[in-house]
C-alpha cells in the first residue's frame, strides 16, 4: 500500500473542493498563493495533486477524468510528477532525517524558478507540512511568493498548526474538513469493507482522518498486528513494550496522541499524575528530549497498574 499523495489517483471526500478550485482556474481567478488547511491525513496534498494534474494534463491524451475525480495514470504529467522529472512541478517537504524545512531547500527552489520554463504551461510549487519551515526559510520564501508571476502557483499545506501571519496573510486560505461518516465511507471505498471490521472500536474513537486510518492499517499489516483484538490500553502497551515506535515515525507521533487521549479518558483514575505526564510530553516535544524514557515510565506507572 503506497500512501504517498503523489500516487493517489482517486480523490475521496474533497470532490467539491476540487470543483471550486477548478472553477476559479477556468475563470482565471485561481490565486497564485493557496493555503490548504485541515487535519493531517484528510487529503489536502492529494487534493493539490489532483488540481495540478487537471491543469497540466488539460491538453494531453488521457487527461484528468473530472467526472469520476480520477487521475489517468497514462497521462504524461502524472508520469513526470511521479518520477520527479516534471519541469512544471516542484515539491518542498521536510526530509526524513531533519526536523525542519531548512533554508537550503528554499534556495534550491529559488534557483529552479529563476530558470526559464521549457514550456508555456503553469509551474506549481507544492510546499507540504509548512509548520516545519523555520524563520530563515519563511523569510526566503516570502521574497519569492511576493514577486508577481502569473504563471507560477504556490500551494501550501498546513496541518492545522500555528504558522506566522506574515505567511498566511499572503495566501487565500481554504479550510478543509471531513465528517466521521464521510471518513468511514472513504475507508470502505478503499478497503472494500467497513472500518469496524478492521480496527477495534476503542481505537476508532480517536482516528478522524482517512490518512491516519490507512497508515494505521498499513502499519498493522506490516507488523502482523490484529487491530480488532486491541483496545487503546493494549495498543499502547504493545507499541511501547515492543519498541514499535522506533520503526515508524507515524507510530511515534500517534503514540504521543494516544497517551494524551488515554490520560484524558482516565482522568479520574490518574488525576494525581495527569499534569505530570502532560507537562513531560510537552517538554520532550519542545526540547527534543529522550522519548524512550517517557514511554517506558508511562508503561510502568500507568499501563502496568
Amino acid at each position: 500500500m503506497n500512501l504517498n499523495p503523489s500516487n493517489q489517483t482517486n480523490l475521496y471526500g474533497l470532490e467539491n473542493n476540487l470543483i471550486e478550485l477548478i472553477n476559479l482556474y477556468k475563470k482565471n481567478k485561481l490565486p497564485n498563493k493557496i493555503l490548504l488547511s485541515g487535519q493531517k491525513g484528510i487529503g489536502k496534498s492529494t487534493l493539490a495533486y489532483h488540481l495540478i494534474n487537471f491543469i497540466l494534463s488539460e491538453n494531453e491524451d488521457s487527461s484528468y477524468d473530472l467526472e469520476n475525480f480520477v487521475i489517468n495514470e497514462n497521462n504524461k504529467s502524472f508520469k513526470l510528477i511521479k518520477n520527479s522529472t516534471s519541469q512544471n512541478f516542484f515539491l518542498v517537504d521536510i526530509n526524513d532525517d531533519k526536523k525542519v524545512i531548512d533554508i537550503n531547500q528554499i534556495r534550491s527552489l529559488i534557483n529552479i524558478l529563476n530558470k526559464s520554463s521549457f514550456n508555456s504551461k503553469p509551474r506549481f510549487v507544492l510546499i507540504d507540512n509548512i509548520e516545519f519551515l523555520n524563520t530563515n526559510s519563511i523569510n526566503a520564501l516570502l521574497k519569492i511568493i511576493e514577486e508577481p508571476n502569473n504563471n507560477i502557483f504556490f500551494i501550501l499545506i498546513n496541518n492545522n498548526k500555528k504558522i506566522l501571519p506574515t505567511l498566511t496573510s499572503r495566501c487565500l486560505n481554504f479550510r478543509l474538513s471531513l465528517s466521521n461518516d464521510k471518513t468511514f465511507k472513504i475507508i470502505k471505498n478503499i478497503f472494500g469493507t467497513d472500518v469496524n471490521n478492521l480496527i477495534n472500536e476503542d481505537l476508532l474513537n480517536y482516528y478522524f482522518t482517512p490518512g491516519k486510518i490507512c497508515n494505521l492499517i498499513k502499519f498493522s499489516n506490516d507488523c502482523n498486528i490484529n487491530l480488532k483484538d486491541l483496545n487503546l490500553k493494549k495498543f499502547l502497551f504493545l507499541l511501547i513494550d515492543q519498541s514499535l515506535y522506533k520503526k515508524n515515525l507515524f507510530i511515534k507521533n500517534i503514540l504521543y496522541e494516544f497517551i494524551e487521549i488515554f490520560l484524558i479518558k482516565n482522568l479520574l483514575n490518574y488525576s494525581n499524575i495527569f499534569d505530570y505526564f502532560i507537562n513531560k510530553i510537552k517538554h520532550v516535544k519542545q526540547f527534543s528530549l529522550d522519548d524512550e524514557s517517557l514511554f517506558i515510565e508511562f508503561k510502568y506507572k500507568l499501563l502496568n497498574g
